[in-house]
């Protein structure tokens, strides 16, 4: 066994060195990642913005009084954002990443730029979905309270009732900057110079695709095991907030 196990560090040995070593190509892999990290963030804060002005209309036209008339310019961002969120969340990922660069935006040459875009829209139909869960979360008389203290619509809901969702919706926000993370993958499909990309071209260059596959996978594993344990920290800390 022993035998067998160092024939093939012998064999896997050359391998490694080309895919990582040779012409100091770890340093691609790290492009890669940089690349990789600025899509998720970028795009995670835009879909939340995103989002949150989803979910704020969709909730407000939700919260409507009954009996009462209801605001026609309101019910037509309603009907909008239900589209928006409809179509987003109906669509894959990959075929919105085609539509934007070959039909919206053809003569944009900044693949990750196209990204950017791509993949924040496609976020923030899905960050949109879980803040407005949180709001509904959160019991109506937070709102009513608001209301009698003089505070508008958008007062009460930055100061009193935001606050309190953003702790019921931080694990599913948590899930979807990891689903982002690796969704940045489908990038490259449009040529977009992230980890797969690197992947893909170094594993051309070598002839060999498994080592740099199985070393961005690695890499990808092991932040999105670092993101889970400092999501797990921070909701430990909220908990630990509301005893006090």
């Amino acid at each position: 066994m022993i035998q067998s196990l160092t024939d093939w560090l012998d064999r896997i040995g050359p391998r490694l060195e080309r895919a990582f070593l040779e012409g100091d190509r770890w340093k691609l892999y790290l492009q890669g990642l940089g690349v990789t990290l600025q899509l998720t963030v970028v795009a995670l804060i835009f879909g939340v913005l995103l989002g949150l002005v989803v979910a704020t209309i969709r909730s407000a036209h939700d919260q409507q009084r009954p009996g009462r008339r209801k605001n026609p310019l309101l019910g037509a961002a309603n009907l909008l954002c239900k589209l928006y969120t409809t179509v987003i969340r109906g669509t894959p990922m990959l075929v919105q990443l085609f539509i934007w660069t070959f039909v919206i935006l053809p003569a944009e040459r900044n693949k990750v730029l196209v990204g950017f875009i791509g993949l924040g829209v496609n976020s923030g139909a899905y960050v949109a979905e879980i803040i407005r869960g949180g709001l509904m979360s959160v019991d109506a008389g937070q709102s009513e309270a608001g209301r009698s203290l003089g505070l508008n619509y958008f007062d009460t809901m930055r100061f009193i009732v935001i606050p309190q969702a953003f702790k019921n919706i931080l694990p599913s926000l948590g899930n979807e900057f990891i689903t982002l993370f690796k969704d940045t993958s489908l990038v490259q499909a449009i040529g977009g110079m992230e980890m797969l990309y690197y992947a893909y071209t170094i594993g051309g260059r070598t002839f060999d695709y498994m080592p740099p596959l199985l070393g961005i996978a690695l890499m990808y594993l092991l932040i999105v095991i670092v993101f889970t344990w400092l999501q797990g920290m921070l909701e430990r800390r909220l908990r630990e907030s509301d005893r006090r």
